[in-house]
C-alpha cells in the first residue's frame, strides 16, 4: 500500500473519530442542558437554541466525514485550479 492512500485512509479514519467523539459530547451535554432547563426554567425551553446551532455543527462534520468523502480533500484546490486553467484555455 502506497504512503499517500494510507495517509488519505488516515484522514478519512480520523475524521470519522472525530464525528463520533462529537456526537457523544453533543449527546451527553445537551441532556444535562435538557434536564437542566426542564427542572428549573420548563417555562421557557432554550435548550432548542444549543442543540439547533450545535447540530448544525454536528450535522456538516457528518457530511464531510461519510458523504462528501474526498470532495474536500487536500487535492480539492489543485483539482479545482486544473478545472479553471482548463476552461480558460491554458
Amino acid at each position: 500500500m502506497s504512503d499517500s492512500l494510507r495517509s488519505r485512509a488516515e484522514e478519512r479514519v480520523d475524521a470519522k473519530i472525530k464525528f463520533y467523539v462529537d456526537f457523544i459530547i453533543y449527546v451527553i451535554v445537551n441532556s444535562i442542558l435538557f434536564v437542566i432547563n426542564w427542572l428549573y426554567t420548563p417555562e421557557f425551553w432554550w435548550v432548542a437554541f444549543p442543540l439547533f446551532f450545535w447540530g448544525i455543527g454536528v450535522l456538516v462534520k457528518f457530511l464531510k466525514a461519510f458523504v462528501f468523502v474526498d470532495r474536500f480533500d487536500g487535492d480539492y484546490r489543485e483539482r479545482k485550479i486544473q478545472e479553471e486553467m482548463e476552461r480558460l484555455g491554458i
